[in-house]
């Protein structure tokens, strides 16, 4: 790749919708288009990566899933794959086997960040439709960096989320609906990129090394964070504020990354199963005991008996739920406290 400052990486992140709005935008893309164009969607670890073929029948340009280790090239549109972060360490692609950030792997942020640490200025990045916040606190680290921020319109968007959300973590330099997007990226390409804003942050190369796999632990993220009273839901670990970030996030020492809105929403989804769960546990424990009494009522002790002893196993599973609700709704009411 050419070492001149031109704006020639164009990372590119979305979620919900955000399929449909890749066709039109990659179809806008010239075919000498002079830079590199890297693309992370929320897809599931068992995702049979259908896209790159979806977007090279509308793409001039070479679309193919990313491979770990493979050169950049110019002119040609990368993808992520499925479970793994999709980084941009120097001139090479690189994938992540680091802990999932708000509940996705492979997140946007962790792609947007590595191409701040590694292009500085020379990058581009775009947030499209999607929920929740994904991609906001990476378009930051863009932004900081000197890079170049666009996206897509909220009112253009299926879902306005993540649009929305990074509107209001950075001043963004473009905002556009998805049928200007691929002409306006054509546009900025190649442009002169500008002079480097000094040099990247130590919390941004760690956080980029974490997304890469490296440990983290304790003393590290004391370096960037500050312990909280929450708890990391996927391991239940101690949560950190990460100081200074746009928007609000928590790191936990295994890596394990969300922001406040993720957070709460996964806070949500499990009081909800709770909740199934305690209906269905209380529902069993009234049909139990009704028929303990009826088999009392008939002589059949044995059974009565029995039905007596499953009652008193069903009495400590809802106690059981009934303390995991309690701690969910303190988490919420917590993790709501922070983010006001």
């Amino acid at each position: 790749m050419s070492s001149s400052a031109t704006k020639d990486i164009i990372a590119i992140g979305g979620s919900a919708g955000s399929s449909a709005v890749l066709k039109t935008l990659v179809a806008d893309l010239p075919a000498d288009l002079p830079a590199s164009v890297f693309v992370s969607t929320h897809i599931p670890a068992n995702s049979p990566g259908f896209l790159p073929e979806i977007l090279s029948v509308r793409s001039k340009l070479p679309v193919t899933q990313a491979i770990d280790g493979q050169p950049i090239e110019r002119g040609h549109i990368y993808l992520a794959a499925p479970d793994r972060h999709l980084l941009l360490m120097g001139e090479t692609i690189k994938f992540g086997a680091g802990p999932r950030e708000n509940m996705v792997r492979p997140s946007i942020d962790p792609m947007f960040r590595s191409a701040a640490l590694s292009f500085g200025p020379r990058v581009v990045g775009l947030v499209l439709t999607g929920m929740l916040n994904d991609g906001a606190a990476g378009l930051h680290a863009i932004k900081t960096n000197g890079g170049t921020t666009v996206v897509q319109h909220p009112l253009d968007a299926e879902a306005d989320q993540m649009p929305l959300a990074a509107l209001e973590a950075v001043e963004v330099d473009h905002v556009a609906p998805a049928a200007d997007l691929g002409k306006l990226l054509a546009g900025i390409a190649g442009s002169d990129a500008g002079p480097a804003c000094g040099s990247p942050s130590d919390g941004l190369r760690l956080e980029v090394d974490i997304a890469a796999g490296a440990r983290l632990g304790s003393a590290e993220l004391r370096k960037i964070a500050s312990p909280t009273a929450l708890t990391c839901p996927d391991c239940h670990g101690v949560l950190s504020e990460v100081r200074g970030s746009q928007p609000l996030r928590f790191r936990c020492q295994i890596g394990h990354a969300y922001t406040a809105d993720a957070l709460v929403a996964h806070i949500d989804e499990l009081d909800a199963a709770i909740r199934i769960a305690m209906r269905v546990m209380e529902e069993r424990l009234t049909l139990v005991e009704r028929m303990a009494r009826d088999a009392r009522d008939t002589g059949r002790t044995a059974v009565a008996e029995l039905y007596e002893a499953r009652a008193v196993e069903y009495k400590q599973y809802s106690e059981t739920l009934r303390q995991a609700a309690l701690t969910s709704l303190r988490l919420g009411r917590a993790s709501r406290f922070q983010d006001s």
